[in-house]
């Protein structure tokens, strides 16, 4: 486990909100994707059920949230890849099975520290114009106020709605930590390591085209424009190493 985990070091994590309102860490209120324009998307699926997101960092390697682990010795995981449709024949798309699941060390599963997972694939994927990693931020740097990011899923698209079979994405602004923790918003809830999250996806928030958080969710009750949807945005620095990566 040890090892697996050099491949990512989680140094600062900050709580990231937007002013977007998504049930329970889906997407709500996006629209469609379009083919081969978010090739790092990953479906994580159990008996053929897309349970959350994830997303391709490295050719065996899918990281999500650890709330998305069935914390089994013998997963039962599936991983979908190069897919915008969950049902429909698609050129690129591949279904991969999970080697390992690998929480995060450190994750707390009663305050989401840590909500980080690493799944080994049982093999290499080829990588095609529908199936490609997505850059991890390596450097400890801050993404500014206001700034719009993408986040994308297959979670439902209404308040009480079925989930989509169509890839969904959304661009969102975000606020700052400070701001989430006023007392009209969360009143200092909101930790270093850590927010108050209810959310099922495991995808990422991509700012300039580089994963800086794994989305975890929001406020239960949506549509409360005094309760923002926040994700922990983790700040990566890379240990990448020869007998991870690229063994």
């Amino acid at each position: 486990m040890n090892v697996s985990w050099a491949l990512l070091a989680v140094v600062l994590v900050l709580t990231v909100a937007t002013y977007e309102c998504r049930p329970r860490g889906r997407i709500l209120g996006g629209q469609d994707s379009k083919a081969e324009v978010r090739p790092y998307m990953a479906s994580i699926q159990q008996n053929g059920i897309h349970q959350c997101g994830g997303v391709l960092i490295a050719d065996k390697w899918v990281l999500s949230a650890a709330h998305c682990a069935t914390n089994s010795s013998n997963s039962s995981l599936n991983v979908m890849l190069g897919a915008i449709s969950l049902s429909k024949p698609e050129k690129y798309k591949i279904v991969v099975k999970v080697l390992r699941e690998i929480p995060h060390p450190l994750y707390n599963s009663t305050i989401k520290h840590h909500d980080l997972l690493l799944l080994e694939l049982s093999e290499k994927v080829t990588l095609s114009p529908a199936v490609n990693p997505l850059p991890f931020q390596n450097e400890n740097i801050d993404i500014s106020a206001g700034k719009r990011c993408l986040v994308a899923g297959w979670g439902q698209m209404r308040l009480t709605g079925k989930k989509p079979d169509t890839l969904q994405e959304l661009w969102v602004p975000l606020i700052s930590r400070d701001v989430c923790n006023r007392r009209n918003y969360y009143d200092n809830e909101i930790t270093e390591r850590a927010g108050r999250t209810h959310g099922d996806s495991g995808g990422p928030l991509v700012c300039d085209g580089i994963a800086v958080a794994i989305v975890q969710g929001g406020f239960r009750k949506c549509g409360n424009p005094t309760k923002p949807d926040f994700m922990s945005k983790d700040t990566f620095f890379s240990l990448y190493s020869d007998n991870c990566l690229h063994s």
